[in-house]
């Protein structure tokens, strides 16, 4: 249970970082310059996050409501936060491809964002060799390395990654319909179902 509350401190901390900076951002920054700034530190906020998740439901062993709960929360803090950044190189691509932006720009993002989540990783290392908890001393010990990335073959995983992705553009390309306020919870439920099925 210590690990728990660790991991959700670690969670609170990245988050909060990463609101302080996007904060800061909006009333330094205009145009373009914001875009870029949100875009990179909202990649660093999830992988952060999911670095310390996939950490926790590795190695503690939560039961199935909490981690279902944990995943909910998170995502509705993660689409709460985000404004309009996608964090994701393929919705980069698909802005080039829509006419919305240009190859150089979304060649931009997407750096930006690799960038974040190489920055992301050494985040989450620096805070593991902390010791904050039992099992973040376990993983130092291991020298931060995922064991099982996939949790199957690589066949398997595709076929996960892919029935995922296409569940949430199905959602994405039909919630303009519902009222704002409720976009992010059936996004959120919509994740924690697929996190529910994939797993």
């Amino acid at each position: 249970m210590t690990d728990l509350w660790v991991s959700l401190g670690v969670l609170a901390a990245a988050v909060l970082l990463c609101e302080a900076v996007r904060r800061a951002a909006a009333r330094l920054l205009r145009g373009v310059y914001w875009i870029y700034l949100l875009e990179a530190v909202s990649t660093f906020q999830l992988c952060c996050c999911t670095q310390e998740l996939k950490l926790l439901g590795e190695t503690a062993r939560l039961d199935p409501s909490t981690s279902l709960t944990l995943t909910y929360v998170i995502t509705v803090v993660h689409l709460a936060t985000f404004r309009e950044a996608a964090c994701n190189p393929g919705a980069a691509l698909e802005s080039v491809c829509r006419g919305t932006a240009s190859g150089g720009a979304a060649a931009l993002l997407i750096v930006l964002q690799l960038g974040a989540a190489v920055a992301a990783r050494s985040f989450a290392a620096s805070v593991w060799s902390l010791g904050l908890s039992d099992m973040h001393l376990r993983h130092q010990k291991f020298g931060f390395r995922c064991l099982d990335p996939l949790g199957g073959t690589v066949l398997e995983a595709a076929a996960v990654e892919l029935a995922c992705a296409f569940a949430v553009q199905a959602v994405a390309m039909h919630v303009h319909r519902l009222e704002e306020k409720l976009r992010v919870h059936l996004f959120a439920a919509v994740i924690t179902a697929l996190v529910y099925a994939g797993a």
